[in-house]
């Protein structure tokens, strides 16, 4: 498969390039930076440089055009403010589902969080954060065009992953490895039964491609 990920130089979204290309996969990032471009070849992935806060529908769904699935994995980053939340965590996944559709692309792939609400309250950049993450999930899952997707990761760590999570329509909070994430994504990539689903994640005992399975009802 060809797989467009937005937000191609972020800590899952690497670890999934790497993933997508031992398995014989196409994976495409885009990238803010030029100089970015050259960690994402060494993962195995054909860079864009895009900036999606800046970029038309029609440039994004150009990068798009021929995929076989697209996965929104960018986000504004710690030290953003409440501003940037908006712009890349809401508007340019809302931008990446419109060029999906333009594109003819249905498999949609979201990395959330979790906790994520249109009408969380607070005053705090993770309060706006998770706002942002949640009006971003209901404007995706509102398209009838898209196969999508939203998984909503716990408190993500940098340990090396285990292949064993929980997950399902809720979880309950924890942590969860970023490698453990990234390969979620890409079950949930060969999995196109999960589709229409909201799924959490955390670390916990079951072998991740059963996990997905079990969700899938296969």
């Amino acid at each position: 498969m060809r797989i467009v990920i937005a937000g191609g130089h972020g800590r899952i979204a690497l670890r999934l390039e790497r993933l997508l290309s031992a398995a014989g996969h196409e994976p495409v990032g885009i990238v803010r930076r030029p100089e970015q471009a050259g960690d994402l070849r060494e993962a195995g992935a054909e860079p864009v440089v895009l900036d999606l806060e800046s970029a038309s529908v029609e440039e994004v769904a150009e990068v798009l055009r021929g995929a076989d699935a697209a996965v929104f994995a960018a986000g504004a980053g710690p030290g953003s403010g409440a501003d940037r939340k908006d712009t890349v965590d809401r508007a340019a996944a809302v931008l990446f589902a419109d060029a999906a559709e333009r594109a003819g692309v249905r498999r949609f792939v979201v990395v959330s969080s979790m906790g994520a609400d249109a009408g969380h309250q607070g005053d705090e950049v993770f309060d706006a954060y998770l706002r942002a993450k949640g009006a971003a999930d209901d404007e995706v899952r509102s398209r009838p065009a898209l196969d999508w997707t939203i998984l909503r990761p716990g408190a993500l760590t940098d340990d090396a992953g285990k292949g064993t999570v929980r997950l399902g329509a809720a979880t309950g909070r924890g942590p969860v490895p970023r490698d453990d994430v990234a390969a979620t994504v890409a079950e949930l990539l060969d999995t196109p039964a999960t589709a229409g689903l909201t799924l959490e994640l955390v670390a916990g005992p079951t072998p991740l491609s059963v996990a997905v399975k079990d969700v899938a009802g296969n």
